[in-house]
């Protein structure tokens, strides 16, 4: 296998438990409690800015309503992603990619981007996040590893930026995913921590592909992970779990 430049734990959405999750606050937060790796999820507004967001909606964690893909980004930007969760954050914005690009080069941390479209814009957005990735880290020797559910955005990130890594999640070991993890030339597989074993580890790796597991909480499923010889975690319990 290629060398592997990330950190072993990743903070799930920033702190997306301590603080609300894609924001900037959250980031501030897991870099507070050592972390140097993160995940996200990024979308495109209607006029295909890329930002931070996980639903298909907006109302979960912001003060705005329905789709995000039928808001121009001037009106996303004056929302609310703070005030849902607690009344400090009230008034935290919603972050663009560019602004947690910016965040991850000053503190020299790693980034795991999530392509998250909404739906029918799978590969448009997978276009624009990883023309958008390598533009903001060009020159960096440490680049965002680029990640889906999606295989038709995960298609449109390698079209837009071969040279990025990309990884493909899953949520389960549907037929076929090893065909389609290899068509799409990926360097790592991310699963849910329950689908992963040792077996399951060597079986990547002798693909030549880094094993990667969401969302990990429990220190004694990380123990047996790591011991099983894992490449990552991702975490919500940046508070419990120290990478160091």
């Amino acid at each position: 296998m290629t060398p592997w430049p990330y950190p072993l734990w990743l903070a799930h959405r920033g702190a997306g438990k301590l603080a609300p999750e894609n924001t900037l606050a959250a980031f501030r937060v897991g870099v507070g409690f050592g972390y140097r790796a993160f995940e996200c999820d990024v979308k495109l507004s209607r006029d295909g800015e890329a930002f931070l967001l996980h639903d298909d909606t907006l109302e979960r964690t912001s003060s705005g309503l329905g789709s995000p893909a039928d808001v121009d980004w001037v009106e996303l930007a004056r929302l609310d992603a703070g005030g849902w969760h607690s009344p400090p954050f009230a008034a935290e914005p919603l972050p663009r990619l560019a602004q947690i690009a910016a965040f991850c080069l000053a503190n020299g941390c790693a980034l795991n981007i999530e392509i998250k479209p909404c739906p029918g814009a799978e590969r448009l957005t997978g276009e624009v996040a990883a023309r958008e990735a390598e533009r903001l880290w060009a020159g960096n020797a440490v680049p965002p590893l680029l990640s889906s559910f999606k295989t038709e955005a995960l298609l449109g990130a390698r079209a837009a930026a071969p040279a990025l890594p990309r990884a493909l999640l899953l949520d389960k070991l549907w037929d076929g995913w090893q065909d389609a993890a290899e068509a799409l030339g990926v360097v790592a597989v991310i699963t849910n921590w329950r689908l992963m074993d040792s077996a399951l580890i060597d079986r990547l790796h002798a693909k030549g592909w880094r094993a990667l597991v969401y969302t990990v909480n429990d220190s004694a499923v990380a123990e047996r992970l790591i011991t099983d010889g894992i490449d990552g975690l991702i975490t919500d319990r940046v508070d419990a779990l120290d990478p160091r």
